[in-house]
């Protein structure tokens, strides 16, 4: 290897580096924005449980907020993708049922995280 082999190496693993702690040290997530059919719903902060219902094609999807984080708990769609996706805590996180046209999405109080639908 040459010298400047050496050089593209080492700038890959800085770059590696840097992309992988900025995906580590991501904000936490104050509020969630609810979509229904690719209009906002609500946004509602996440320091307050509640649950809210969107009303969509298919039938209702419950979506619960408790202790900081929020989840899609119930959803009418056959696959269960959202639901499976569990409780989301950090900031650019997002869940989509695409056939009741319904999705969450996290944001913080501070500038957009940096992730592949922002770059």
């Amino acid at each position: 290897m040459r010298a400047g082999d050496w050089l593209v190496l080492l700038l890959s693993a800085a770059l590696v580096g840097a992309l992988f702690w900025m995906t580590l040290h991501q904000d936490s997530a104050a509020r969630v924005r609810v979509f229904q059919d690719g209009k906002l719903l609500g946004e509602y902060d996440l320091g307050v449980p509640r649950r809210i219902e969107a009303h969509g094609p298919l039938g209702v999807t419950l979506v619960e907020i408790e202790g900081g984080r929020v989840r899609i708990a119930r959803d009418p769609s056959p696959r269960q993708y959202c639901v499976k996706a569990g409780w989301l805590d950090a900031a650019g996180q997002v869940a989509i049922c695409l056939p009741n046209r319904t999705s969450i999405e996290l944001v913080s109080r501070e500038k957009r995280p940096y992730d592949s639908i922002a770059y």
